[in-house]
């Protein structure tokens, strides 16, 4: 039944007098101060940078061939070393005569393998069958462009049969034998000559791991190269374009940046395999495959068949970035081999302050780069991305179709290299791309670990060189991240700021298989977020790393979006950085906490800004406890208060609690409204949750 204030009051003051008693009062009232947070409105801090959360996108887990590129046919031009990875001969080829990878009067230079099939008598099984990224992932309905270069040799070879059919499963010695035909075509007209032929084939059914078979329709000699089988549903609609729903889940973020095309891949296990954007423009048919770096790395998940094809090369990132509103963030190799493989070094020699001076076009022949090739390789990027038509590299860039400037503003020096031969390897770079391009903000490498003596020279030298942006990275257990809340609340506030460009809780151990994407890792996570956001005056950039994995052919764990060849799902932690990357707001507020709690003890996280734009304070709460928390916000300083809010909360009483492609949702946000009464708001946070709420009121 109801009861009075007083009667109310009566029990627990009575209870407060016996905790006394106890020695326990004090502590009492100073946890229940502690859940009283001020909000300085009338005392706003630094704006919140439009990059403050963006993406790190690297080619690792089959990120890109297998993943956001959506070619399905793997090997399509031969180019590979080993030259029929991914083709497989029906039944062992029997039906066929020879068949052998030649290169006698190829396409072009550059694409100068292709595979020659000779059968003495016609056969419905004389050709060879690609398996694809782990099989090809195909809808009912879906419509997908086949295109093949072929050239008809002796004998009366009339044509190719084309057919898309579902695969068996496992990957066997041979092809065979054959699944449900799906679609099915047969290519005619072959001359003598190379020429292109394209026709769109509609499957009947879907199958995450089709294959596609192809043999020849008669007897005799027939030449293929650069087969592809593409589907029409890309984003924008666009030929050569991404798979759509995980550029949607990029888009629907809302990031800041995208920092591409790594990470390590940048640097290569030797400088042969360094990553060169140059080699990654223009047509795709000719852009030359490179073996991936990650294809090996790790012995509990070798991946042999792990290639590059450059598909998805710089222009296709520019244009992604366009696409999903971010900053594009490019990193460039800095004259080293990855420090955990071979540590070669491009030799310094020949580097004036001001650069170099002539533009080169292609990097592949040489053998022997000095930092001289490598520092002209990031002029020409800048030219590529923002030059005019009248320019050499921008007229390329207006050639692949964009005669707009893609407007870039940041670009990165190294990846993650550390010790003087990188800092020695930075300084003329740094200083050659300033000569000539003075506006453009320079990301440099703190090296692999957030702490050490290497850390602090590098961060100390970078800070004298007036470096725009210093990238720093952690990978740690989730308690590190807890526990680190405040890293950054000691940093100078001038000069240098910080991007926190690869960060990821670690269930297990770092490089570890048996890491999970939990909600342990994604709510420490949370938390060491607000730290990020209450220092949006040193921290100007942050991206969770890796963004990518393939389900059936990843190497690292834990990473940020799964999917298989039909389906994608959001990780726990990719929903708390979308929380934050869609709430940022664009001012920086001051959070206090009553009994001079710091942020982060009891495990209540917290960071505030305002939302200028839409007239809101932002507040970001994260209650690492079992048990539920009621807070008060005290608005200081507001004006204008609406009435109602909106809540966003993230929430498991599972800390284990997992996604999946059978339960994407199984930790998802969920919103709700609250009522909002006066400037001292009242809140209860669910027990291990991460809320955002939305608060109408102007500063």
């Amino acid at each position: 039944m109801p009861t009075s204030s007083s009667t109310r009051l009566t029990p627990l003051l009575t209870g407060l007098a016996f905790l006394g008693t106890l020695g326990l009062g004090d502590a009492f009232a100073q946890t229940t101060a502690a859940n009283t947070l001020t909000v300085q409105v009338n005392k706003p801090g630094a704006p919140i940078q439009k990059t403050m959360y963006g993406l790190f996108f690297e080619d690792i887990n089959f990120a890109a061939d297998g993943g956001l590129y959506p070619e399905l046919v793997k090997n399509k031009s031969f180019e590979l070393d080993e030259h029929l990875l991914g083709w497989r001969g029906i039944r062992g080829a029997a039906a066929l005569t020879t068949y052998t990878v030649s290169s006698q009067q190829p396409i072009s230079a550059t694409n100068n393998h292709f595979l020659r099939m000779t059968a003495a008598t016609a056969s419905p099984d004389a050709g060879f069958i690609n398996e694809g990224f782990r099989g090809m992932g195909v809808k009912q309905g879906g419509e997908y462009t086949f295109s093949v270069y072929l050239r008809q040799g002796p004998g009366s070879v009339s044509g190719l049969n084309v057919i898309l059919e579902e695969g068996r499963a496992g990957n066997g010695p041979e092809a065979g034998p054959s699944g449900k035909v799906l679609a099915q075509t047969t290519i005619t007209g072959l001359t003598s000559a190379w020429k292109k032929y394209s026709v769109v084939l509609k499957s009947s059914g879907t199958a995450e791991r089709a294959r596609l078979k192809l043999t020849m329709e008669g007897a005799g000699t027939l030449d293929i190269d650069v087969v592809s089988l593409f589907p029409k549903d890309t984003y924008k609609n666009r030929e050569n374009g991404l798979r759509t729903d995980l550029v949607q889940l990029l888009k629907d973020m809302n990031p800041g940046f995208l920092r591409f095309p790594g990470g390590c891949i940048v640097e290569g296990r030797n400088l042969t395999e360094r990553y060169q954007w140059k080699e990654t423009i223009g047509d795709v048919a000719s852009r030359v495959p490179l073996v991936n770096r990650w294809n090996m790395e790790f012995k509990h998940r070798s991946t042999p068949d792990y290639y590059q094809s450059f598909g998805l090369g710089f222009f296709e990132y520019f244009q992604l970035s366009e696409d999903i509103g971010a900053e594009p963030v490019p990193i460039l190799n800095v004259g080293m081999a990855c420090q955990f493989n071979s540590a070669e070094l491009a030799p310094i020699s020949g580097v004036a302050a001001g650069g170099p001076n002539a533009s080169s076009s292609h990097n592949h022949e040489d053998d022997d780069p000095t930092l001289e090739t490598f520092i002209q390789d990031a002029l020409d990027l800048i030219e590529f991305a923002n030059g005019p038509a009248s320019s050499p590299w921008g007229a390329k860039r207006v050639a692949m179709g964009h005669a707009a400037p893609f407007n870039l503003k940041y670009i990165g020096i190294g990846n993650e290299q550390w010790g003087p031969q990188y800092l020695e390897r930075y300084e003329p770079f740094m200083k050659a791309v300033k000569a000539k391009y003075p506006k453009m903000n320079i990301v440099s490498s703190a090296g692999p670990s957030p702490d050490g003596e290497l850390f602090d020279k590098a961060t100390q030298r970078l800070r004298e060189l007036n470096a725009e942006v210093i990238d720093e990275h952690y990978y740690a257990k989730p308690e590190w991240f807890r526990q680190n809340v405040g890293r950054y609340d000691s940093y100078p506030t001038t000069g240098s700021k910080i991007f926190a460009g690869e960060y990821a809780a670690q269930s297990v151990a770092i490089g570890s298989p048996d890491n999970k994407n939990s909600w342990d890792c994604a709510i420490s996570e949370a938390a060491f977020m607000t730290g990020l956001e209450r220092n949006a005056d040193k921290v100007v950039m942050a991206s969770y790393a890796p963004l990518f994995a393939h389900v059936d052919a990843w190497q690292w764990t834990p990473d940020m979006i799964w999917f298989d060849n039909l389906k994608a799902y959001g990780t726990p932690n990719y929903y708390v950085q979308k929380m934050y990357s869609t709430n940022p707001g664009t001012t920086m507020l001051p959070v206090q906490r009553g009994g001079n709690a710091k942020n982060g003890e009891d495990n209540l996280f917290s960071s505030a800004t305002a939302d200028d734009k839409t007239g809101e304070i932002i507040v970001k709460l994260v209650n690492y406890s079992t048990a539920a928390r009621p807070v008060t916000i005290n608005l200081q300083g507001v004006k204008k208060l609406g009435k109602t809010g909106k809540a966003t909360i993230l929430a498991s009483n599972d800390l284990n609690a997992v996604n999946s492609l059978e339960q994407p949702m199984n930790v998802a946000p969920k919103d709700e409204s609250f009522k909002v009464k006066s400037s001292n708001v009242t809140y209860t946070l669910a027990p291990n949750s991460f809320t955002v709420l939305r608060i109408p009121g102007k500063r």
